[in-house]
C-alpha cells in the first residue's frame, strides 16, 4: 500500500525562501483584514485608534517572528474590548486612563511571559468549556449593545459609564435618535459583513467583506459629505503614527491597589486563554499537523504586549478570525504574521491620511459582525444540544458576566458546574485527585481510570497520555468510572484525533456503563 509523504514547510529563513510568495500573499490579505478591525477595536475601547494598529504592527513583526504556532496572527482582539473599557474607566477615562490601563497590560504581559516559562499552556483545559463559551457570547452581546449607537451615528460620549443593562433599557432612545446618513452606511456595511462571503460568485465571495466595506464606506461618506456635514465624531481620526511611538504607561495605577490587580489578573487570564484556544483550533486544521508549542506561544504573545503595553497599545492575543483567514489564504509559516504587520507598518507610513476617510458607523458594523459571531444563536442551540446543565452553566457565566465582569463571569459558571458535579456524587476529594494507573504489555498502553474524571482533575490523565510514546495501541478504560464531564470526555477526543492522525490507535472502553445526560456524544455521564 502506498502513502504520500506529506513535506512539511521548513522554518527560520529557509521557510522565508521555501515559501515567500505563499506567504506574502496571505498576509497581504490578513492586513486587509485586519487593518478595519485594528482601528474599531482601538476605537470601542476607548485607546487612540492609532494604538489597534500599533499593537497589530507588533504583533507582526516582533511576536509573529517568535510565536510557537506557525499559522495564528497576532493582534488586537474584539474579546478584550469589554476589560480594556472597564480598566480606561475605573482608571479615571480618558488619557489618564489609557496611560494607566497601559501600565496594567505590561505588567500583564510579565505574568504571561512567566505562564510559558513555567509551562502553564495546558491548564487551558482546567477551565469548563460552557463557562469559556458562556464568556465569548457574553463579550460578542456587549459588543453589539455598544455598537449598536455608532452604527446609528449616536455620540459616543452618550453611552459612557452605561453598563449593558443600561445599554438595553436605552436602545429606543438610541433607535429613535438616529442619524439618517450614517446609519444608512451603518446598516449597508453591516448587510455586506453579514452576508458577502453568501454571494455566489467565486470571484466576488474571495474579497474579504472588510474591504468591501471600505470601498463602499468612503466614497458614499464622501458624496454625502461628512466633514462639513456631519458632526467631527462620525469620522476616525487617527493622529501621527510617528509622534504616538513612545512611552505611554503609567504605573501609578498600583496604587489603587485592588482595581490594579484586578485588570492586570484579566488581561493575564483571559487574553492566554483566547490565545490558547486559538492556537488549538488552528491547530485542528493545519493539513501538515503541525503541533504548536502553546507554551511558546504564550511567551511570544506576552513578549509583544510588554512591548505594545509601553507603547501605549492594546494587548494582542493569537486572534481566531484573521488566523482563519490566514490559513484560508494559504498561509505556509510564520512569516505570514510578520508580513502582515510589515504591511500594515508600511500603510500607516506612507497612506494614513486615507485611514481618515472611514466613518466610525463603518467600523462599528465591523464589529457588530464579530458580536454576532460570537453570540450567535447557534452557540445557545449547541451548548443546549451537549445538555441542559451546560447550557445553565452558559446562561450564568453571560449574565454574571454582564452584570459585573468577566472574572465574575467565569468563576459563577465553574462554581456552578461544580455543584452540579456535587449533586451528581462526585466525593469533595474527588475535585482535584482521579485515580489513573498506566500499564504496558505487548505494545499495548492501557491507563485505567476510577472514581470521577472531571475538569478540575483532568490534567493527570492529560500528563499521563502525553507521556505516551507515539504509534501505540492506547486505551482508557472508564469501567471504574462513576462520573464523566463533559470537559473531560471533549479533551479525550481531541487527544484520540491527534494521536491516531499520527499514526496511533486510541479507544476508551466502559462508557457503557454510563448514563449520559443528553443525546450528546460528549455529554457528561454518570453510573446508570
Amino acid at each position: 500500500m502506498s502513502t504520500t509523504k506529506i513535506f512539511i514547510p521548513l522554518d527560520g529563513i529557509k521557510g522565508l525562501k521555501q515559501n515567500f510568495t505563499a506567504d506574502l500573499n496571505a498576509g497581504f490579505i490578513v492586513f486587509l483584514l485586519a487593518l478595519p478591525l485594528s482601528l474599531g477595536i482601538a476605537k470601542a475601547s476607548e485607546f487612540p485608534a492609532i494604538m489597534g494598529l500599533v499593537t497589530a504592527i507588533i504583533g507582526g513583526l516582533f511576536a509573529g517572528l517568535i510565536s510557537g504556532s506557525p499559522l495564528t496572527i497576532k493582534g488586537p482582539a474584539a474579546g478584550l474590548i469589554v476589560i480594556l473599557v472597564g480598566a480606561v474607566t475605573d482608571f479615571g477615562g480618558g488619557q489618564n486612563g489609557w496611560h494607566l490601563a497601559c501600565g496594567a497590560i505590561a505588567i500583564a504581559s510579565v505574568l504571561q511571559i512567566i505562564f510559558g516559562l513555567a509551562k502553564l499552556g495546558k491548564y487551558t483545559d482546567v477551565f469548563p468549556l460552557s463557562s469559556i463559551h458562556g464568556m465569548l457570547a457574553a463579550i460578542g452581546i456587549i459588543i453589539i449593545l455598544k455598537q449598536i449607537p455608532i452604527l446609528l451615528g449616536e455620540n459616543p460620549i452618550m453611552m459612557k459609564g452605561m453598563t449593558p443593562f443600561d445599554l438595553i433599557k436605552n436602545l429606543p432612545i438610541f433607535l429613535s435618535n438616529f442619524d439618517a446618513r450614517a446609519s444608512i452606511i451603518g446598516i449597508v456595511s453591516l448587510l455586506i459583513m453579514l452576508f458577502w462571503s453568501s454571494l455566489k460568485i467565486p470571484l466576488l465571495s474571495k474579497i474579504p467583506a472588510h474591504l468591501v466595506v471600505i470601498l463602499i464606506a468612503i466614497p458614499a461618506e464622501l458624496w454625502m459629505d461628512f466633514s462639513h456635514t456631519e458632526p467631527e465624531f462620525t469620522l476616525l481620526h487617527i493622529g501621527d503614527f510617528k509622534s504616538a511611538i513612545r512611552w505611554n504607561a503609567d504605573f501609578s495605577g498600583i496604587a489603587k491597589t485592588g482595581v490594579f490587580i484586578k485588570y492586570v489578573v484579566m488581561f493575564a487570564l483571559v487574553g492566554s486563554l483566547e490565545s490558547l484556544l486559538t492556537v488549538k483550533a488552528i491547530d485542528m486544521i493545519d493539513p501538515y499537523k503541525r503541533k504548536s508549542n502553546p507554551n511558546k506561544d504564550l511567551i511570544a504573545i506576552g513578549v509583544g504586549n510588554l512591548i505594545a503595553g509601553l507603547l501605549g497599545g492594546l494587548p494582542m492575543i493569537s486572534e481566531v478570525a484573521r488566523s482563519s483567514a490566514n490559513f484560508n489564504s494559504g498561509a505556509k509559516t510564520r512569516w505570514a504574521n510578520v508580513f502582515h504587520g510589515m504591511f500594515i507598518l508600511l500603510f500607516v507610513l506612507f497612506a494614513s491620511q486615507f485611514l481618515e476617510l472611514i466613518p466610525n458607523c463603518a467600523l462599528a458594523a465591523m464589529l457588530i459582525s464579530v458580536g454576532i459571531k460570537l453570540a450567535h444563536p447557534k452557540e445557545f442551540a449547541h451548548v443546549y444540544h451537549i445538555g441542559k446543565d451546560q447550557l445553565a452553566i452558559f446562561l450564568v457565566t453571560i449574565f454574571f458576566t454582564l452584570y459585573e465582569d468577566l472574572l465574575v463571569g467565569i468563576f459563577a459558571g465553574i462554581i456552578l458546574k461544580m455543584i452540579f458535579h456535587r449533586m451528581n456524587g462526585v466525593p469533595l476529594k474527588n475535585f482535584f485527585t482521579t485515580p489513573v494507573s498506566v500499564s504496558f504489555n505487548d505494545g499495548h498502553y492501557l491507563l485505567k481510570l476510577e472514581g470521577s474524571a472531571v475538569f478540575t482533575n483532568y490534567l493527570r490523565l492529560k500528563d499521563k497520555m502525553d507521556a505516551i510514546p507515539p504509534h501505540q495501541k492506547v486505551t482508557i478504560d472508564a469501567t471504574e468510572v462513576k462520573l464523566i464531564d463533559h470537559n473531560t470526555l471533549a479533551a479525550i477526543e481531541q487527544f484520540k484525533k491527534e494521536y491516531t492522525a499520527d499514526g496511533g490507535s486510541f479507544d476508551i472502553v466502559g462508557l457503557d456503563k454510563l448514563k449520559p445526560l443528553s443525546g450528546h456524544n460528549l455529554a457528561t455521564r454518570k453510573l446508570k
